[in-house]
């Protein structure tokens, strides 16, 4: 089977009917999201921690799932009649049937850090049994280690991480850093996410590897302080976060943040400047991790 799927560019005034216009007439399923996604000038917005979220972004793009069979030349003619054709463009292609598993699998090999470390999907075989090996299902949760920015923190935990470390990983998304610095040897860690569906993904991934890490959700209390601090999430988020990571990194401890285009290091570190005496940083593919020391 086949599906259309139509891509219409819209505002944040008409974006919410023009997604609930589409299920009217027809759409298996909508989507929306920033249209500037990934670019420097992406908006934060759905609850991340002190901030007033809007409901949707100022250019949204929202994408509409149709049965192959249906006319999507009357689709869009439908758009066209009801809403203000000036304010958004609209584009339609078609979406073979395919396996779907096999095609996601098909994106996650195993990732060698450094040959010492090794992320390995549940599908693949462990590569290195000497290694430190990280068996990790990806699911609905951000952090394969295919990404330059999760790279660059797994290489930061390998050359920080000791017996005697503490670790928080804020924004643990699939809880891949967590886990790496437990397996590397941190005495103690913990994982916080925004998102519950984080926190389970991180729970079972923690249990595969036969890790013990405490996650939390970032609205819950978190009253600790550790010795290291790694998040690994967008600039605009780390800007806002800023006081909050502070807060939870010991004196004398060291942060890492990536998730930072390499334009906007400077913006960062004028924020994080604050608190921290910065280390050299590193750069990957654009995106660059910065790392410094508690005053």
């Amino acid at each position: 089977m086949s599906w259309t799927n139509l891509i219409v560019q819209t505002s944040k005034q008409e974006v919410d009917s023009i997604s609930d216009f589409l299920i009217e007439i027809g759409a298996i399923s909508t989507s929306i999201e920033d249209s500037n996604l990934n670019q420097n000038n992406e908006e934060l917005i759905f609850g991340e921690p002190n901030n007033q979220s809007q409901q949707f972004w100022e250019n949204n793009t929202v994408e509409a799932l149709f049965e192959k069979t249906i006319d999507i030349e009357i689709i869009k003619a439908a758009l066209i009649a009801k809403f203000d054709t000036p304010k958004f463009s609209i584009e339609a292609h078609n979406i073979q049937d395919q396996d779907w598993v096999k095609l996601t699998q098909s994106q996650f090999s195993p990732i060698n850090i450094l040959d010492k470390l090794w992320i390995i999907p549940t599908w693949h075989d462990i590569q290195d049994n000497k290694a430190i090996n990280l068996i990790l299902d990806p699911g609905l949760a951000f952090g394969t280690g295919t990404h330059a920015t999760t790279h660059l923190c797994l290489l930061w935990l390998l050359t920080n991480v000791n017996k005697k470390i503490t670790v928080l990983d804020y924004g643990c998304g699939s809880g891949i850093l967590g886990i790496a610095a437990k397996k590397i040897g941190a005495k103690q860690v913990f994982g916080v996410d925004i998102d519950n569906q984080a926190i389970r993904s991180s729970q079972d991934n923690a249990e595969i590897n036969n890790v013990e890490i405490f996650w939390s959700n970032a609205d819950s209390k978190i009253d600790y302080k550790t010795d290291l601090v790694v998040a690994n999430i967008l600039s605009c988020a780390l800007s806002v976060l800023a006081p909050v990571l502070a807060e939870h990194c010991n004196t004398n401890g060291k942060i890492a943040l990536s998730g930072i285009l390499e334009k906007q290091e400077e913006e960062l570190k004028e924020i994080y400047g604050r608190w921290f005496n910065f280390e050299p940083s590193h750069y990957k593919d654009g995106w660059v991790l910065i790392s410094g020391i508690k005053r």
